[in-house]
């Protein structure tokens, strides 16, 4: 099976980017974004100078459970740059949701608290919120993650967006809030 059609099948709609989208990253952005697939997974990220945002994690329900997730992230951690991602929040009705926030938190990544994110899909036209967690091996603040999140939007998530998918996404400042009132750690009593 070809490696965007895994992501499809397993990824939601509204967090999908085209094969399109995914493929000019690949090419015209190489410098900056990355796939890494095996048989048994695909991983696409953006290392940047100083974080590496996963845009995202695929492993075969074959291969849960063998340490694959833990090779790949291990990989990406020797690099020792912040690592950034979006997670669904806890959906009760689709335990994956639950199982891939455990993960992340046995792998060390911390909930990003005060940064909202809540972008409208071009797909479905809903609003679609997310979670930021993240890996940081020199101890790196919230406001550097922020700023890392802003700048990923910028360059993969809305590049080209309009070429496409005939719209554009919303504004950086729009999609991603910082707000130091927000308390709710979703790894918590995880």
């Amino acid at each position: 099976m070809h490696w965007y059609e895994k992501l499809n099948q397993y990824f939601p709609v509204e967090e999908m980017k085209s094969k399109e989208h995914l493929e000019t990253l690949l090419k015209e952005r190489s410098d900056i974004y990355h796939k890494d697939e095996g048989q048994y997974h695909v991983l696409m990220y953006a290392e940047l100078e100083d974080f590496i945002f996963i845009d995202y994690l695929f492993v075969s329900k074959d291969a849960r459970g063998q340490g694959l997730g833990h090779k790949l992230l291990e990989k990406l951690k020797k690099k020792n740059k912040a690592i950034i991602l979006e997670v669904e929040p806890v959906d009760y009705e689709d335990t994956d949701t639950e199982k891939r926030l455990k993960f992340y938190k046995r792998e060390g990544f911390e909930h990003a608290v005060s940064i909202g994110y809540a972008r409208r899909s071009l797909a479905t036209n809903e609003i679609n919120e997310m979670e930021i967690l993240y890996w940081a091996p020199n101890e790196e603040a919230e406001d550097l993650i922020f700023e890392s999140m802003k700048k990923t939007y910028e360059l993969i998530h809305t590049y080209k967006d309009e070429k496409f998918y005939g719209a554009s996404y919303q504004p950086v400042d729009e999609v991603l809030k910082k707000d130091e009132k927000r308390d709710e750690d979703v790894l918590k009593g995880i």
